[in-house]
């Protein structure tokens, strides 16, 4: 009896230990994806063993979504492949007229070259160089060349609601700190009216301040822009709790190449360069002699445009690929031409697709877990020089970028290497993982049509890299 009882213990075991076998990562993630949450939105997945080339998991992956930022994945990688990682984006100085005895008998043209990561710090270099060159007077004036773009300041299908967030830039070839206000507000006495600077300083900004610091804490703070007359300058009211701590807020900026030629005024004032002319935007005729010139490399630009997910990078990428491929006047659709020879070159059918910007940001754009996935897959098997660059733009899980607060513990941590998106019901995920085994995976996560917060789709995404680092 006992003998008979032991067998069919032994038997059960070996069942139950098939049955947990047979359990794979399918069964994990398909089971995952019976949740409620999934009756009334839709979500696409698409994962591959790099390693060992081979398919791990499908589920909608052809299906259109709405990319958000997974489109930065798209841009950044024609970049590198276009481009290069050493392309160099260039703001240039130059004039026409006779220099003599210190004096330009002749205007001055700064031309923007996309470089989306020009600061107030790079112009005065710039201007201190015109010093060296023997200029310490300009009888003429300054203007703003921004011929390299077309006229076109916003992309297409970007909400007139977004506005006047800095996440959604006002674009020009000839960019200065972000085209955004920085507003430093910081609490007063209680009754007071809040301290209110815009960093950099400077005669260009406008604004009203009514914040009055208050004894309670109040979430009525409003800063917008003049919408009546379109100008940049602000409105600041509500109350500010005086226990508040200093904070800096971002506003694009309407005429950002009225500002970048006010801070230039201003910063040949600060050198010590005359300069009584008027400040315009014209385009430099083909005798000017370039001057001083400012360079900033690709490999740069891409991790602040994959890792912080910045908006004005990726447009400037795009321009700055349409530029070098097809000349003036570049324009967000010559440089989709391109992003859709790289997925011609990935092997898919860019008619199949429908690209419209290269952020993300517009709510037209329509692609695939599939496209996004076999563009990872690419890049890994076929540009391995490429990849690296392009593998450490991402954010890391736990780490930095917007991964930085997700994926904070588990085999995951440290481990996910991908690019979020996120827009008004829509929330992605795409990037690499490594498995337990060491194997190199690649993903696609696409959620959308969901109502409220990003919270719920986030925390499957990262449920899914879970389950995948976990992997045998």
């Amino acid at each position: 009896m006992k003998k008979i009882f032991f067998v069919l213990f032994i038997s059960f075991v070996t069942n139950f230990l098939a049955q947990e076998k047979l359990f794979t990562t399918d069964n994990e993630l398909e089971y995952l994806l019976r949740d409620p949450f999934f009756k009334s939105c839709q979500i696409g997945v698409d994962v591959y063993n790099i390693t060992k080339k081979e398919i791990v998991f499908r589920h909608n992956e052809k299906l259109l979504f709405r990319p958000a930022s997974n489109m930065k994945l798209l841009t950044s990688a024609a970049a590198l492949y276009f481009l290069g990682p050493d392309y160099k984006f260039k703001t240039k100085i130059k004039y026409d007229g006779t220099i003599k005895d210190g004096t330009l008998n002749g205007d001055i043209y700064f031309i923007g070259g996309f470089d989306p990561d020009f600061t107030s710090d790079d112009l005065d270099s710039m201007v201190m160089l015109l010093k060296d060159e023997g200029i310490y007077k300009i009888a003429g004036n300054l203007y703003a060349d921004v011929s390299n773009m077309d006229s076109l300041f916003w992309g297409e299908g970007w909400m007139w609601d977004d506005d006047p967030s800095y996440n959604f830039p006002y674009m020009t070839p000839l960019v200065i700190n972000d085209v955004a206000m920085y507003v430093a507000i910081k609490p007063n006495s209680i009754g007071d009216l809040a301290e209110v600077k815009t960093i950099p300083e400077s005669n260009y900004f406008n604004f009203v301040n009514n914040i009055t610091t208050v004894d309670n804490d109040t979430t009525d703070l409003i800063i917008s822009r003049d919408w009546i007359n379109r100008s940049d300058s602000l409105i600041l009211d509500g109350g500010l709790f005086v226990g508040s701590k200093p904070d800096t807020i971002m506003i694009n900026l309407r005429n950002s190449n009225h500002y970048f030629l006010t801070l230039a005024k201003e910063t040949l004032g600060k050198n010590n360069i005359s300069f009584n002319g008027i400040c315009k935007i014209k385009i430099a005729p083909e005798s000017a002699t370039e001057i001083v010139t400012n360079e900033r490399l690709f490999s740069e630009v891409i991790v602040n445009l994959n890792k912080d997910s910045d908006n004005l990078s990726t447009e400037m990428t795009l321009r700055a690929m349409a530029l070098e491929k097809y000349g003036k006047y570049a324009s967000a659709k010559k440089g989709i031409k391109l992003i859709d020879s790289l997925i011609t070159e990935v092997g898919l059918n860019p008619k199949n697709y429908r690209l419209v910007d290269g952020s993300g940001v517009s709510h037209y754009n329509l692609i695939s877990a599939e496209l996004l996935n076999e563009l990872l897959i690419y890049m890994n098997l076929y540009h391995p020089e490429l990849y690296e660059v392009y593998y450490n733009s991402f954010p890391v899980a736990g780490v930095d970028g917007s991964l930085k607060y997700r994926m904070k513990s588990g085999s995951a941590f440290n481990n996910v290497h991908a690019k979020t998106g996120t827009l008004s019901g829509v929330s992605a995920l795409s990037g690499y993982v490594h498995n337990k085994n060491g194997d190199l995976i690649s993903l696609s996560i696409q959620t959308q049509n969901y109502v409220g917060s990003s919270r719920t789709a986030r925390s499957f995404q990262d449920k899914i890299c879970q389950i995948l680092s976990n992997m045998e």
